[in-house]
């Protein structure tokens, strides 16, 4: 017997019919992976476009009474346990407040990034404190093979003790929310003291809602001494780092999803006389994250994927571009309340050109 109901805001359009970088169907991935758990069970769904909602009802054998537009009547009348916000970044702040105000939902699980200003990301946060709401954003690689091998094997010791942490990707925000975030957590979830950065933004790239910059090179320091390093854009960017995470410690080296190399992970340490590699079978992370959600909500513990992590990551990238933005190293915590990058574009000190321009 299911242990959780659970609701649905923000459909969107069904996977076949959207349009990369508004919509990327992550509703029907959660309800995908609400159904693989047997202690949940999908009761509700919103959507302003009520096509939409309806359509992913009946993927999902909703009931077409509790097929809504306006969520805070769903909350109201379906009285879901946890709650996913599927909808663009720039509506989530409205959304998370919104259903924690409601006091329906116990957990609220949002996708990622947080929000498209440092102050809503904050208010979020804030809000699901103030209302005893468990809040959690999807940075479900965290629940991946690799990364998850890549904590046992730094954990272990086989690289000795962690010096630095790099990470190559598309860009900061989109992608790379996942990205900083892992970072952090293998550098044991501390906080960072500073963040000097640069970006380069002539060609636009909004996904989502928010502009990503074409490419960017940020470094940070954590209190407990250990370095980041992020390279992000496409093609030049990324391979700079030539990997999504590098891990550089006292005796050896780890790679995860290194580029030049048919493998997972790969480490080198003075034992191993060259790189150990692996290779892992792909798992459904959304529904390990889900799954963490509900287990979290049922012991109380704090979930990995929580709130305060997302705020922990989101803090660096917002720091990397305000730093873009006053050509100097940010002290933190962050001051800035807004989204540097999305400033200097309205303000003309960067001017990406889209493809109708």
């Amino acid at each position: 017997m299911a242990q959780f109901t659970v609701a649905v805001i923000g459909t969107g359009p069904e996977p076949d019919n959207i349009v990369w970088g508004e919509s990327a169907a992550m509703a029907y991935r959660h309800g995908e992976a609400y159904e693989g758990l047997s202690q949940c069970d999908l009761v509700g769904c919103a959507d302003i476009v009520r096509e939409n909602a309806e359509a992913f009802a009946d993927e999902f054998d909703i009931a077409d009474e509790n097929v809504y537009e306006d969520y805070q009547e769903m909350l109201h009348a379906v009285e879901p346990d946890v709650v996913s916000i599927c909808t663009p970044v720039p509506t989530h702040a409205e959304l998370v407040i919104g259903a924690a105000e409601t006091e329906v939902p116990r957990a609220i699980h949002c996708e990622k990034p947080m929000a498209d200003t440092w102050a809503d990301c904050k208010r979020m946060a804030d809000a699901a404190d103030e209302h005893g709401v468990q809040l959690t954003f999807n940075h479900q690689r965290r629940f991946s093979p690799q990364w998850q091998e890549a904590t046992r094997l730094l954990e272990d010791g086989v690289v000795g003790d962690l010096e630095r942490v790099e990470m190559g990707g598309k860009n900061l925000y989109d992608y790379g929310s996942h990205l900083v975030d892992l970072c952090n957590h293998f550098a044991g979830e501390q906080e960072a003291e500073w963040v000097l950065g640069q970006v380069h933004y002539t060609d636009e790239d909004v996904r989502y809602g928010v502009h990503n910059e074409n490419q960017g090179l940020v470094t940070w320091r954590y209190d407990n001494g250990v370095h980041g390093v992020a390279s992000t854009g496409f093609g030049s960017g990324a391979d700079v780092i030539g990997c999504e995470h590098r891990l550089f410690g006292s005796e050896g080296i780890l790679e995860v999803n290194p580029d030049d190399v048919e493998a997972d992970l790969r480490y080198r340490n003075t034992d191993s006389g060259g790189w150990e590699t692996f290779e892992f079978d792909r798992v459904f992370a959304i529904q390990r994250a889900l799954e963490h959600v509900c287990d979290s909500l049922e012991t109380g513990d704090q979930p990995v994927i929580s709130a305060e992590h997302a705020l922990r990551a989101t803090e660096i990238i917002f720091a990397a571009w305000e730093s873009s933005r006053q050509r100097g190293r940010i002290e933190l915590p962050l001051e800035a309340e807004g989204n540097a990058l999305t400033e200097m574009v309205d303000a003309g000190d960067l001017t990406p050109v889209g493809e109708e321009d």
